[in-house]
Formats: structure tokens, sequence, C-alpha cells
């Protein structure tokens, strides 16, 4: 029988352990479709239902009730509103573990990702024996500065250097410390490019020194620009690693050319009457975005002064004005404080914001034309956690190269295939 009830489908969702979001990120498809089907507005594909009841069932053996184990798991920590997470459940994995102070973000986290696990704060007074048992660690963790000082002289003043000093009181010493205690499989970590060249390369000397020579891993790195996926120029430092070496690189990631990537127009309001209204970022029977988006007379006449007399001391800042054929510079926790690195270009008016809607797009959260993320918070911190988020399209081209390597290492899982896209099944 290849036909669901709203009900089975149900029943089905919930013995694997999963949302409707976190359902519909995984088979590919929108959260809105998920929701028709239990609704009954519409039926999943064969092959979807097919392959729901294998993932339950387990190859050749009857329905025991019981969900088959997920391809691999993972702890997100410095979770934010969850890109990282998105990015690896597309491909097999599971999320057993969220960490993330931020207590507007975690409104947003469990607004997307419903979880049986709490979401733990402060990294810093989490034991690694509160940690559940993980093959994979993400991490977008905050750059803060290290304290580097030489090794020789370290020893000759009999103090410790290394793991044991080097990072300590950071961020990092954190996910150092987890790394050391659980021995996962991998890791992902993500930072600004910035990383690379800090304290004139000594911090990244010393964040790969504790990963490959204190704790042992096999580690590789790449800056890649969410230009390929995305209309923003946005260059973020990944960090891989893996217990053992598995022949697994960075640099053979395979991106599309940024030349090729996608325009604005992709994201932004059509504002034609062919999207639905979505209060308060749109308003009216053509769904044109809200005038509260665009500046105002004084600021305005603000940035472009600011801009003229940086240019004429020869510097660059300024404002960003683009339109709909345009690639966006990179969008910056600061954006709610006057939107100048991303303005939209509109006729007969000031240039305006994006709508936080928009953001989500920019940030690969939602597709083109679509509003499946949640956004429960106001524009003020919308803008900062979009900001700060990752790139959800290069996370998870990352993660589709990465979930074989963590499956082949991963201990005493059932490994389940990954997870197919069923759109075209």
């Amino acid at each position: 029988m290849s036909v669901l009830s709203p009900s089975e489908l149900r029943d089905l969702r919930e013995r694997l352990g999963l949302s409707q979001s976190n359902l519909a990120t995984w088979l590919g498809y929108s959260l809105r479709t998920v929701q028709r089907w239990e609704n009954g507005d519409t039926v999943p594909k064969p092959a979807t239902v097919l392959f729901l009841r294998q993932v339950i069932r387990g190859p050749g053996s009857r329905d025991t009730g019981q969900p088959k184990p997920p391809a691999f798991t993972f702890i997100d920590l410095f979770a934010g509103i969850g890109g990282m997470r998105i990015g690896f459940e597309g491909h097999g994995g599971r999320c057993v573990y969220t960490c993330e102070w931020d207590r507007f973000c975690r409104q947003t986290y469990t607004s997307n990702f419903p979880t049986s696990h709490e979401i733990a704060g402060d990294i810093r007074d989490v034991g690694t024996s509160d940690i559940s048992s993980h093959d994979l660690l993400l991490a977008g963790f905050p750059c803060q500065p290290f304290s580097v000082a030489g090794v020789s002289k370290k020893n000759s003043l009999g103090r410790p250097h290394g793991f044991a000093d080097e990072t300590q009181g950071t961020l990092f010493f954190d996910i150092a410390r987890i790394l050391r205690d659980h021995r996962p499989a991998a890791f992902l970590l993500e930072n600004v490019k910035h990383l690379r060249s800090h304290d004139r390369g000594r911090t990244m000397n010393v964040i790969l020194r504790t990963l490959e020579d204190e704790l042992g891993y096999a580690v590789t790195t790449r800056v890649i620009d969410a230009k390929s996926f995305l209309p923003q120029h946005r260059e973020r430092v990944f960090i891989a690693g893996f217990r053992e070496e598995t022949g697994f690189s960075l640099a053979d990631l395979e991106l599309p050319d940024p030349a090729d990537g996608p325009k604005l127009e992709s994201v932004l309001h059509p504002e034609d009457g062919s999207e639905e209204m979505e209060p308060p970022y749109t308003e009216g029977d053509l769904a044109a975005v809200s005038d509260k988006y665009t500046l105002s007379d004084h600021l305005w006449a603000y940035l472009q002064e600011y801009a003229r007399k940086h240019r004429l001391r020869g510097n660059g800042f300024g404002f960003g004005l683009v339109g709909p054929a345009d690639t966006a510079r990179t969008l910056s926790a600061r954006y709610y404080k006057d939107g100048s690195e991303i303005l939209i270009r509109q006729d007969r008016a000031n240039p305006r914001r994006l709508t936080p809607r928009e953001c989500a797009r920019l940030m690969g959260f939602d597709g083109p034309g679509q509003n499946d993320f949640e956004i429960p918070v106001s524009d003020t911190q919308a803008y900062k956690q979009f900001g700060n988020a990752v790139a959800v399209p290069v996370v998870s081209a990352i993660a589709a190269a990465m979930a074989p390597h963590v499956v082949s290492l991963a201990s005493d899982t059932d490994q389940l295939e990954l997870l197919p896209r069923l759109r075209t099944a």
C-alpha cells in the first residue's frame, strides 16, 4: 500500500523522532508541503512513502515499531539559529545536543527545531559528561583573542604551554576539551575569514596545532565564498577534522562557479502579487514591502554625506546600493543599525533595508520565494541572528562530502544509507 493517511504519516514521523520541519529538511521538501500532507490537503509521492516505511523497518526486516538509527549523530555548539544543523540533518545526521547562550537565538532555534533535548546555555558551564555521545561536533565558534607566548620562554620559566595553556580562557578551549574527552569521529568548525590572519597568523596556528598535534585529528581548512550558492559575497573559513585519516579534504570540494551564482532578484519580495502577503514584512494586495523598511530622509542624507567624506579621504567606507541583478555585500550582525551594507534601490523613493524574510533567503534558511523558516523575534534580533549565521547551502555542500567519511568512522552505529532527495522520485 503506497498511500498514507494523515494520521499514518504523522505516526511514521513521530516514530522517527522528527518534527515536521526536520522531516521537510530530511526529505528535501518545504515545511508547508509536509504540513499539507498531515492536514490531508495533498499526499506524498509513493516513493517517499516507501522510503519512510523502509527507514522504520530496516531492509528485509519486519516493522518493530522502533525507528532505525540515523546515519550519524552530531552536536550543535554555538548553534545560533541552526544553520549548521540544517546542513547536516539534510544528509542523514541527527542532532543529539545543542548549546547556545543567546536567549533570542534559542527562541528562534526552538521555533524551528522542536527537540527532545534541552538547549544548554553558556558552554563554559557545561561539563563534557553532560554532553551526549556523538559522531560529529559542529561549532560556529566566536573568535576571541588568543594570548600566545613563545613556547621556549614558557619552558624556561617552567610554565605550561600547548593545549594546557595557549587555548585556556577562550571559547575554542571548550571545543578542544569536548573533542579530547568524547573523541568524535569528526568535527566541522566555522569562523570569519580573518581568523587566518588574526594576530599575524598565530591564532590559527594555535588552533591547528591543538587540533592536529595535541588532539591527533587529520585537519583540512578552506575559505569558501557563499556567492557560489547565494547572492551574497560572504567568505568564511571552515576547519574540518577526522579522528583518523580518511582521505577527505575540503580542497577537493567542488563548488559552483561564483560568477554563475544567483542574483538578488531570487531573494527579494517580487511586490507584484505573486507572493503571499506576510505581515509585518509585506502588505497589501501586491504584497509590497512595508514602508517601515524604507530609509528616512534624515538617515539617507546622513549615509550619503558619510560616504562622501570618506571618499574625499581616499577610504572605501560607504553604503552598498544594489538592485535585483546584483550580488550583495556580506550581511553582518550590525545590519539592524542602518542597513548600510545592503540597501535596495527603489523607484521614486529612498533605498530600503532588506526585510528579515529576505535575510532568511539571503542566508539560505529559506529557498527563493519561500517563507518556511520561523522568525519569532523582533527585526533587530532577526538581523543580528541572520548576520551572525552560516550560509546554509555552503554547510550543506560540505555535509554532503563529509557524511560518508563520518559514517565510515562512526562506531557502534547502524549505518543507514544517506538519505536521498526524493523530490523527483
